[in-house]
């Protein structure tokens, strides 16, 4: 069984306008996209494309239609002309719990034989609207991409930024970093970091006392801390346009 839970913590540094912090505790399922109904089939407490205490859905991800996420991610890596020879794709993203998720991250791996050849960050704000990401991996052993912000998020922060994404190869331990900058430097840090814990019932049942209600949690802090950083005297930009799913290749 490829696929795996991670089990850590999230990290939010801003640096200015304001200087603002926080963590929270949070868990990850890591999987491998063949292996969904598998892991329906075998945990009682998880299911797929229908609702139960976790759930995973094809339509939070991707074009949102309901249709295979892993069709869905070959059809763009055809469409970017990048390698045609993936036969491994593994998702990270927060589960649905009791129905209801947010996630703010999700991370697509694209592998032939074990080697990763490109990535998808797909990216969502609160306005139900996300905007994917597309890099093709050149050095398998450093995994770094740097791009334009191309997609509103944050109400107190500018679109004329740059994401500069860094990670480790999920093994034992999961290790991601987003760093926002602007001409002027650092603007902000998020990373997300875990232990590895098998995909089944037991581990399941342990995380949701751990971590209750963890994606009702996740959204409730976002706006809290917002309501914090406006405290703090943060300056509000509105959107100016609204979206439902965009997609970009950047290299």
């Amino acid at each position: 069984m490829n696929s795996c839970i991670y089990n850590g913590e999230v990290l939010h540094t801003r640096f200015k306008p304001v200087k603002h912090h926080l963590k929270y505790k949070t868990f990850s399922l890591f999987i491998d996209l063949d292996e969904i109904e598998e892991l329906d089939k075998n945990n009682p407490i998880f299911s797929f494309n229908r609702f139960n205490i976790y759930s995973f859905y094809n339509k939070d991800h991707g074009d949102r239609n309901g249709k295979s996420l892993k069709n869905w991610v070959l059809e763009n890596l055809k469409r970017f002309n990048l390698d045609q020879k993936i036969n491994k794709i593994k998702l990270l993203c927060y589960p649905r719990i009791f129905g209801y998720v947010f996630n703010p991250l999700s991370i697509f791996y694209c592998y032939k034989n074990n080697e990763l050849k490109a990535i998808f960050y797909e990216v969502k704000n609160t306005f139900n609207e996300q905007h994917t990401y597309v890099f093709k991996i050149n050095d398998n052993e450093k995994v770094e991409q740097k791009c334009k912000k191309k997609f509103y998020v944050s109400p107190f922060m500018d679109m004329d930024t740059y994401y500069n994404f860094k990670l480790l190869h999920p093994k034992d331990e999961l290790f991601v970093s987003i760093k926002q900058t602007d001409k002027e430097g650092d603007i902000l840090v998020a990373v997300q970091t875990g232990k590895r814990k098998e995909f089944n019932f037991k581990q399941l049942i342990v995380n949701f006392i751990k971590y209750p209600l963890m994606t009702i949690k996740i959204i409730s802090a976002i706006h809290f801390e917002a309501f914090l950083l406006w405290k703090k005297g943060a300056k509000y930009r509105s959107r100016e346009k609204k979206i439902k799913s965009n997609l970009s290749y950047e290299e």
